[in-house]
């Protein structure tokens, strides 16, 4: 997190000079690294299940991923953001045990914006959206199996973001973000839910665009 603010900063600095003539344009397409770092928040009926494994938490391990987001203004102010992924690999673990099992997610974020206007050289924003992510490709260890644990294949929740542009001259942009995304799925044992684990992610992302 410190690294982020110190970069955004650095890039702030130093971008401003070159931004005095507004880039203008109805779309921006951005490419951005984001780390995605988990709540990791198991229900109480899964904690229970988890505590005859002599356990106590399931969580997921936190990582960097790639991603594009369009961004169209129906307005200077008023815009609506898509962000996109391929599905991501994620490996799903329990305390005292270690690594049972992975999984894909493919999480698409739609969320609209408002932009603030009139400060030169600095662009911020605030947003509120859904989310839809789709779970796949899971597979277990022989604890899971075991178990015969499975989870829910899709999540549907709320994201709340800001964020702000700098741009960098000839309609390029530098980009910093923060979202955070309510997921969360049940988890069942051969059949029967047993629990639900959240993974509600905090987003933060660093990139580069091109409005136009």
């Amino acid at each position: 997190m410190k690294k982020l603010i110190g970069l955004s900063a650095l890039a702030l600095t130093a971008a401003a000079p070159l931004a005095q003539a507004q880039d203008s344009g109805n779309w921006i397409v951005r490419g951005r690294a984001v780390h995605l770092d988990s709540a990791n928040t198991n229900s109480a009926d899964l904690r229970g299940t988890l505590t005859s494994l002599g356990s106590s938490e399931a969580s997921i391990n936190d990582r960097w991923l790639p991603e594009l987001d369009i961004t169209y203004f129906f307005s200077p102010n008023v815009a609506v953001e898509l962000v996109l992924t391929y599905p991501q690999k994620q490996k799903l673990s329990i305390s005292n045990v270690g690594q049972i099992g992975t999984f894909k997610h493919l999480p698409p974020t739609l969320s609209l914006q408002y932009h603030f206007t009139g400060l030169s050289g600095f662009r911020p924003y605030v947003g509120a959206g859904l989310n839809f992510t789709n779970i796949s490709d899971v597979k277990w260890g022989a604890t899971g199996e075991s178990l015969g644990l499975n989870l829910k294949r899709n999540s549907t929740g709320l994201s709340i973001g800001a964020g702000f542009d700098v741009p960098m001259g000839g309609g390029w942009l530098f980009n910093a973000d923060v979202k955070k995304v309510q997921l969360k799925t049940d988890v069942t044992s051969f059949g029967a839910k047993i629990g639900n684990f959240k993974v509600d992610p905090l987003l933060l992302s660093l990139g580069v665009g091109k409005r136009f």
